[in-house]
């Protein structure tokens, strides 16, 4: 293949989820990437994870197990190590597809104006069996506002420059840390997206989600204090998202997406 591979790295912030940590290692190191940098970073686990990260330490840039202040701390404390022009995180339960970094490299150097890739995700079980596929669009700041999440880490790659500029994530938030990002990221930039499917968010007991729904909501109004969107301009750009599926070609989807808000409204 004839492809100037950009330097891509990656940060597995880490505590205490060995039932799926070598998955998530596996998922990044058997891309066969040429030029990756993989930095795992745990916070003192206890439950043989550092185990399985010993592993792999041969083919990992940098880890370390030592205590911190939790998930957003060791994604900053990775991303402060890297030295790939692009970055991203991937959860140490999470995963990517085969092919993800490919697929993002061959985007990466036919744009050289953009600052933010997106694929699209899975949503998957402790098993790995796919529960829903998810689909995005293009992402813009307004959007990000209007609609919430329309990208997720598990399928995103960003400039590694721009922490230059904005800084970190914020380690205050323990939920919103990456919606709060990709706000901060999105704003005056441009994004790109990628009609395939990069990763996979997965659902089990001990996630965030899961557990912490009054966090969630706290969260979600702080970060939006002060620059809260209409309902009719949320509408205006629900509708944007729908015809650019559409425009993708996911009939489909979009069918099943729109019978799914029915059922929910009937119930």
């Amino acid at each position: 293949m004839s492809l100037s591979w950009p330097r891509i790295s990656i940060i597995t912030p880490s505590f205490n989820q060995a039932a799926f940590l070598e998955r998530t290692i596996l998922s990044v190191l058997d891309q066969g990437y040429p030029n990756l940098e993989y930095i795992v970073i745990d916070g003192g686990s206890t439950d043989g994870s550092v185990d399985i990260i010993k592993r792999y330490q041969e083919r990992l840039a940098y880890w370390a197990s030592e205590p911190d202040r939790g998930q957003v701390h060791a994604i900053n404390k990775g991303l402060r190590m890297a030295t790939g022009e692009w970055v991203a995180w991937q959860n140490s339960d999470d995963i990517y597809y085969p092919g993800a970094f490919e697929s993002f490299a061959r985007k990466a150097v036919r744009s050289p104006y953009v600052d933010l890739i997106i694929g699209n995700m899975n949503l998957i079980d402790k098993d790995d069996k796919v529960l829903r596929d998810i689909k995005y669009v293009r992402p813009n700041y307004h959007a990000l506002l209007a609609e919430g999440m329309v990208l997720v880490n598990q399928a995103a790659f960003w400039r590694q420059c721009v922490h230059d500029n904005i800084g970190y994530l914020n380690e205050t938030l323990d939920c919103l840390f990456d919606y709060e990002w990709f706000l901060r990221l999105m704003h005056g930039r441009r994004a790109s997206h990628v009609k395939e499917t990069w990763g996979a968010l997965r659902l089990h007991d001990n996630t965030k989600t899961s557990k912490r729904q009054k966090v969630f909501e706290a969260e979600t109004q702080r970060v939006l204090h002060g620059r809260l969107v209409s309902p009719l301009v949320k509408r205006l750009y629900q509708l944007r998202r729908l015809l650019l599926m559409l425009g993708q070609g996911h009939i489909k989807y979009v069918s099943r997406g729109l019978m799914r808000r029915l059922y929910i409204r009937s119930e």
